[in-house]
């Protein structure tokens, strides 16, 4: 039996997921217990105190939620496992489970330039490795096409105020913004409140501003109004690997470990990003029509019907909206789509491709090796947590 103690916020889906893939790699091996300890212990205890009450449980590891000054070697010293999810910083001497931080930054930067924006801001948390790299992986982007000049960022409040915030600087910020603007938030929780601040200060989202948060904290990005487009992270597969981690670590004490890393693997999006920064209509109708009939499949004439204008001048204007030519947007869509669905599915990928408007298997496995690096098999298998 192996005995684990969750330290960690459980009113967060970062935590609900983290927990499936810890009992997905559980299955079919040696019993494992969990024992789901709320942060409000360590606060008022100290990390001694829970040092003390796992000892008291026979614990033989824990994944928390450690501050800056918590003495988290004296876990290791005790014979317990100790990993860390990331808070605030990583640590050098405990295996952390973090995150793929700036490749999330730059995900989002990639979506909002693909609607046609041109001014970018950020908002997130002061001091902490997690906001802060994802912040400088959106700006890095942002300014690898040009727009460097054109990023705002807000990062003021501390992470140990999570519930609280001043709307009136805030919204000072997002009124003094140049709209439309793309906005990412640190994460769901972030980009709630930025919807909240907009209905304040009289903003309209998507028009004024679009949003984007991290996670994909379904109750979340629902109940926000309007719903939370959000980069969904692969915590299931990384709560499989912490697993399998700290059991290598109770084999063999000493040996040696690489932090898990939690993936970026696509944006669900909803109606705060339901927009497109141009001000060419026939533009706006292309990408309208191609947005609404993604699923299905159609050609390039199929939009040229749709707007008074030639192909070879729609191609024009496009590229210059979009950066891409018609046919590489509406292929590089389908491809996110399609990557969405080959993790959240086990339907045969034959079917997902059809699902996602490509006629056949064979006419998106190449496109789709060139934008992913590998087979849309070889994908699965490596972004979904192992089943036994």
């Amino acid at each position: 039996m192996i005995r684990l103690i969750l330290l960690t916020d459980f009113t967060e889906a970062f935590a609900h997921y983290l927990l499936k893939g810890i009992l997905a790699y559980s299955q079919g091996r040696i019993l494992w217990v969990v024992c789901r300890m709320p942060p409000s212990y360590k606060h008022t205890h100290g990390i001694r105190g829970v040092l003390e009450w796992a000892h008291k449980w026979e614990a033989d590891a824990i994944i928390g939620q450690f501050d800056t000054t918590d003495e988290v070697e004296l876990f290791a010293n005790s014979g317990i496992v100790a990993l860390a999810q990331d808070y605030k910083k990583r640590w050098e001497c405990i295996p952390n489970i973090t995150g793929a931080y700036h490749l999330t930054g730059k995900m989002a930067a990639t979506y909002f330039l693909q609607k046609g924006f041109r001014h970018f801001a950020f908002y997130g948390y002061k001091d902490v490795v997690w906001s802060q790299e994802r912040c400088d992986g959106f700006r890095a982007e942002i300014g690898r096409h040009g727009y460097a000049e054109n990023f705002y960022e807000y990062q003021h409040q501390q992470l140990d105020n999570l519930w609280f915030y001043e709307a009136g600087p805030l919204c000072e910020w997002l009124r003094s913004l140049p709209h439309p603007v793309a906005l990412m938030a640190c994460d769901d929780n972030q980009a709630s409140r930025i919807t909240e601040a907009c209905t304040l200060c009289g903003l309209h989202i998507p028009e004024d501003i679009a949003v984007l948060g991290v996670d994909n904290d379904e109750l979340t990005c629902t109940l926000s109004d309007p719903t939370l487009s959000s980069v969904d992270m692969n915590i299931e597969r990384g709560g499989y690997e912490a697993a399998e981690l700290i059991e290598q670590l109770l084999h063999t004490p000493g040996l040696p470990y690489q932090d898990v890393v939690i993936q970026p693997t696509g944006i669900v999006s909803r109606q705060s990003t339901n927009t497109y920064s141009t001000t060419d209509p026939y533009i706006l109708k292309a990408l309208q029509y191609i947005h609404q009939h993604i699923d299905r499949p159609f050609v390039v004439n199929d939009i040229v019907e749709q707007v008074p204008l030639s192909r070879r001048l729609l191609e024009t204007r496009f590229r210059k909206e979009t950066r891409k030519s018609v046919y590489q947007y509406i292929l590089h869509l389908r491809i996110e789509r399609f990557t969405q669905l080959l993790l959240r599915s086990d339907d045969p990928i034959a079917e997902i491709a059809l699902q996602t408007g490509f006629q056949d298997v064979r006419n998106m496995a190449r496109p789709f090796r060139a934008v992913k690096g590998c087979t849309p098999l070889e994908y699965r298998r490596k972004h979904q947590y192992r089943k036994s």
